[in-house]
């Protein structure tokens, strides 16, 4: 299993509020996470970096989680603190009154992954029957989607887009989707917030991650790609490769 966390500011925006990593704990499972903050000047890369460190720490202190239960209970445990502890701080320091940002978390830990999420930064599975998103957005524009009110086609364009129906930090308690798929060996999972998924459709995810490479030309080759196409946003990405050997395609 490798792994290679990345992030650009695009081509737009004068700061990046994204904000992860890929941390091992002490029996080195992986934990891959990547944040989009928002909210305030400049409050929204405080918020995701606060998060990312609240995770990360608590992370590296782990010894080990042999199980999917004992993996999702401690993804809803940390995130829920991550969130208590942004709602205190921005309380406490009006220039950050109203921040907030994604999180999505997996947890990778030999035959199983577990992911959690709040916000619509996404999760995706590459596996041998193709790619799956895993994690459903929290946004505005989604639950038109589901409502059937509007089409898939309609919300990539939608003036409300970027509103979001959960965020980390904003409200005192906050509900996380938590769920846990199985790993088989050449499986690939990719993290990333929607300053790529914006950009980058499914199937182009696919054609980089399943060509040529190593792991980090392949997650330079998704930034460049989102940077091509407008680079609106900040763009982040975590992609980990649960292949015994394979390097370079």
């Amino acid at each position: 299993m490798r792994a290679v966390f990345r992030t650009d500011i695009g081509q737009i925006r004068e700061h990046n509020e994204d904000n992860g990593g890929v941390f091992a704990n002490q029996s080195g499972q992986y934990l891959a996470v990547v944040a989009d903050g928002m909210g305030g000047h400049r409050a929204g890369d405080v918020a995701s970096a606060m998060a990312v460190a609240h995770l990360q720490e608590q992370w590296e202190q782990e010894d080990h989680l042999p199980s999917p239960a004992e993996a999702e209970q401690w993804l809803k445990l940390h995130i829920a603190a991550a969130n208590e502890r942004l709602f205190r701080y921005a309380l406490s320091h009006p220039e950050c009154q109203g921040m907030g940002t994604t999180v999505v978390g997996a947890i990778c830990a030999g035959p199983f992954v577990t992911i959690a999420h709040i916000g619509d930064s996404r999760c995706y599975l590459l596996n041998q029957n193709g790619i799956q998103q895993l994690t459903d957005d929290h946004s505005l524009v989604n639950e038109l989607v589901k409502s059937g009110q509007i089409s898939k086609e309609d919300a990539e364009h939608h003036p409300r887009k970027n509103v979001l129906l959960r965020a980390l930090g904003t409200e005192p308690a906050v509900k996380i989707d938590v769920k846990t798929v199985s790993i088989d060996d050449g499986d690939m999972l990719l993290l990333c917030s929607d300053g790529l998924s914006n950009k980058v459709p499914e199937a182009d995810i696919v054609h980089i991650l399943t060509g040529s490479g190593t792991l980090e030309e392949k997650a330079e080759a998704l930034i460049d790609l989102a940077n091509e196409r407008g680079g609106e946003d900040n763009i982040s990405l975590a992609v980990i490769d649960f292949s015994a050997e394979r390097e370079g395609g």
